[in-house]
């Protein structure tokens, strides 16, 4: 069994003396795990951190046995966040993400495209947060449990919207939502695809989002936490916005 393909790094333990255990999100074999020998070498160094980019060559005896990989890199991510504590703390949540919600050999293509599209803007950090809160509402769609923000669930209405009921995911306006206002998760323009997507209100948007991976998504995987690298992301968010405002 065997097959070649791109992929993304999303990790690498050490497995033996001169091995790793390679955690990879492929675009046409989705999340695949494989052995790499001699990963311990200088040459592998930048390959075995989490964003690069691989060409990958797969093979095993048996289709379901977890098989070896020979790699290339394509690119190189770990330079550019690793200069920048906020890029590297959205990288991890990132890789962290894809590896808790992905299941194993699944292939998601357009989730693979969004996630490259999304790790080409580490080195733009105004335009790293807006983008990831928009891969995160993607992560959420691919794994079925997309947020409904077209109209408002109460009245039918496309207007006012400001809230999203936390066991739907639908919209709300501000009109329909009446006394249960409180009850509801608040909806920034940005998720909209409006408003001015300041750090601020893209945490507000992630405190959204954030409550469908916790309380939707994750019970759907065997009520496991989500991985602490979004909430280190989320901070490291919050003091980039306290000190710029």
């Amino acid at each position: 069994m065997d097959w070649r393909d791109t992929g993304i790094l999303l990790s690498a333990r050490r497995h033996g003396e001169t091995s790793a255990i390679l955690e990879v999100f492929t675009r046409a074999h989705g999340r695949h795990i494989g052995v790499l020998r001699g990963a311990s070498s200088r040459r592998l160094a930048a390959a075995r951190q989490p964003g690069a980019e691989l060409d990958l060559a797969w093979r095993a005896r048996l289709e379901d046995h977890i098989g070896t990989y020979t790699v290339e890199l394509n690119r190189s991510r770990a330079a550019v966040a690793m200069g920048d504590p906020l890029a590297l703390a959205g990288l991890n949540a990132l890789t962290a993400l894809l590896s808790f919600t992905l299941p194993e050999r699944e292939a998601h293509p357009d989730l693979y495209t969004r996630t490259g599209t999304l790790l080409e803007l580490l080195a733009q950090p105004e335009l790293w947060p807006l983008a990831y809160l928009r891969w995160e509402m993607a992560l959420l769609e691919e794994m079925g449990f997309g947020l409904d923000l077209s109209q408002c669930a109460a009245t039918g209405r496309a207007n006012d919207l400001a809230y999203v009921s936390p066991k739907t995911g639908r919209a709300v306006s501000r009109s329909g939502a009446g006394d249960w206002a409180p009850r509801l998760l608040p909806l920034p323009e940005v998720m909209l695809g409006a408003g001015p997507g300041d750090d601020a209100e893209v945490l507000t948007a992630l405190d959204t989002t954030g409550h469908f991976l916790a309380h939707h998504l994750a019970p759907s995987l065997g009520e496991k936490p989500l991985p602490p690298a979004r909430a280190l992301f989320l901070d490291r968010l919050a003091r980039r916005a306290r000190e710029t405002d």
